[in-house]
């Protein structure tokens, strides 16, 4: 299904005795921009108000009535400074349209030789101004890097595309819907998490017992037109040559139950009971399923972990990638920046180039290993990598987290399952702020730079508490 693109609120600031001109202007590279950019801009015409700027509280209103027409679609807004700008004007918008999304600020800069009154500008100083007004109205707000860029500069098309991210993962978790399938396992205090501090965040869950699953999944005919057609979507996603059949049809039964489930609650990630329910009783582990719904972009967590999926959600909104929930497994022999991300077999197929579907040797050790096909075994390979973690601070009634960047490596590594090396600079110290903040063992990678988007999403606009590692400040 094709994604229809992005809509921007776009407000064109203009101040009465500055050149009218530059608010024309500004206009086409709004129009150029977007095509640029690949987003739909909202804005006033040049015929509803003064070359379609915004410089009256008039103005305003039919801005605001613009943007409330469309809030449905709008999933930010951009703010053009050609001028010094209206900064009353500007603020008035925002608070009569009441989005509640993003805002970008941006100014032009002058140029020196055209600092007359003809062609000066003076957005620099009004930059300055807007925001002033938006934070004494209390509306949070992005900035660019540089003060002042063009918009049509590369530097602020950089910018953008970082914004746009950012409206993505605010849009996109203000109306999620996780779907908990079954109970946490047992042993798991650690993926403990508040439904209702979630809820408060807009973001749903909707549960269901592991033994519905399994019970519709055994009344699955082996000879059933879906489960046939599971199998074959089975292999051509990785290589079943080492599964003896009787397995791959339970791993199909399971996967198609788990597609109805999805379908019918109209889910956007999973969080399932992986272990040892599934194995005693269904014969097959399911890490095969939920790899191919992240590499869906439905992902799927184990352990029942809620909120790990809640993060891989927000880092594949960030990076339009799939995300991966892994531990923070082992020491990677004595380099302190360096550590092995492991988990039994369900990282998204594009983490395992060489993938292939075996069993789960620490999983069958207690429970079989005859019962635990359908784990993926393979090494994701050297690459950029943003990791993080979500979690519901239940005492305080609040949502926390911390991302940061580092890289996946090469380095040598012999052993099974899902793996991966990593380096993280200051990991010492980062393990340190995890064990004392009590965060789970769990932790989500994506293949990309995207931490300030979700630093800047999650603090700014959605009232996470957030620790960025590696960033100036900490």
């Amino acid at each position: 299904m094709k994604v229809p693109p992005p809509s921007l609120g776009v407000i064109i600031g203009n101040r009465d005795f500055f050149p009218d001109k530059l608010v024309a202007e500004a206009r086409e590279d709004v129009l150029r921009l977007a095509k640029q950019a690949g987003f739909e801009p909202v804005m006033l015409s040049p015929e509803e108000t003064k070359l379609g700027g915004v410089e009256t509280h008039d103005d305003a209103r039919k801005c605001a009535e613009v943007f409330r027409r469309n809030r449905d679609r709008i999933t930010g807004v951009l703010v053009v400074l050609p001028n010094f700008g209206d900064e009353k004007a500007v603020a008035d918008t925002l608070k009569l349209s009441n989005l509640q999304v993003p805002i970008l600020v941006q100014a032009y800069p002058d140029e020196l030789g055209r600092l007359d009154v003809v062609n000066r500008r003076d957005a620099f100083c009004g930059k300055i101004s807007v925001c002033n007004n938006l934070r004494q109205a209390g509306i949070p707000f992005s900035l660019t890097r540089k003060h002042v860029a063009p918009l049509l500069d590369p530097l602020f098309r950089a910018d953008l595309d970082r914004f746009l991210a950012v409206c993505r993962v605010v849009r996109g978790l203000r109306q999620l819907r996780i779907g908990a399938v079954g109970a946490r396992p047992g042993a798991f205090n650690t993926v403990r998490y508040s439904e209702k501090i979630l809820e408060r965040h807009g973001i749903s869950v909707t549960t269901i017992d592991l033994s519905e699953i399994l019970g519709a999944a055994k009344k699955l005919e082996a000879s059933h037109a879906r489960v046939a057609s599971k199998i074959d979507e089975i292999r051509s996603y990785a290589n079943t040559a080492q599964v003896p059949q009787d397995r791959l049809v339970q791993m199909a039964r399971l996967g198609v139950v788990l597609d109805d489930f999805v379908a019918a609650q109209h889910l956007d990630a999973t969080a399932i009971q992986c272990w040892t329910s599934l194995q005693l009783n269904h014969g097959c582990n399911v890490c095969t399923s939920m790899s191919m719904m992240s590499e869906n972009f439905l992902p799927s967590a184990c352990e029942v972990d809620v909120t790990g999926v809640l993060t891989m959600y927000a880092m594949q909104l960030a990076s339009n990638s799939p995300s991966a929930l892994v531990d923070w497994n082992n020491n990677y022999g004595v380099d302190e920046d360096k550590c092995v991300l492991f988990h039994c077999g369900n990282w998204a197929k594009s983490f395992l180039p060489d993938a292939k579907v075996s069993n789960a040797p620490i999983l069958g050790a207690t429970l079989g290993v005859e019962n635990t096909y359908g784990a993926l075994d393979g090494r994701t390979p050297a690459g950029p990598l943003t990791y993080g973690r979500l979690t519901t601070d239940d005492s305080r009634g609040v949502i926390r987290a911390y991302f940061g960047e580092g890289m996946l490596t090469n380095d040598e590594l012999r052993t099974f399952g899902n793996r991966a090396v990593a380096q993280v600079p200051r990991l010492r110290q980062l393990m340190q702020y995890v064990c004392r903040e009590g965060f789970e063992h769990h932790v989500v990678m994506n293949v990309s730079r995207t931490a300030s988007v979700l630093v800047e999403a999650g603090e700014r606009y959605l009232g996470w508490e957030v620790y960025h590692h590696g960033s100036t400040e900490d």
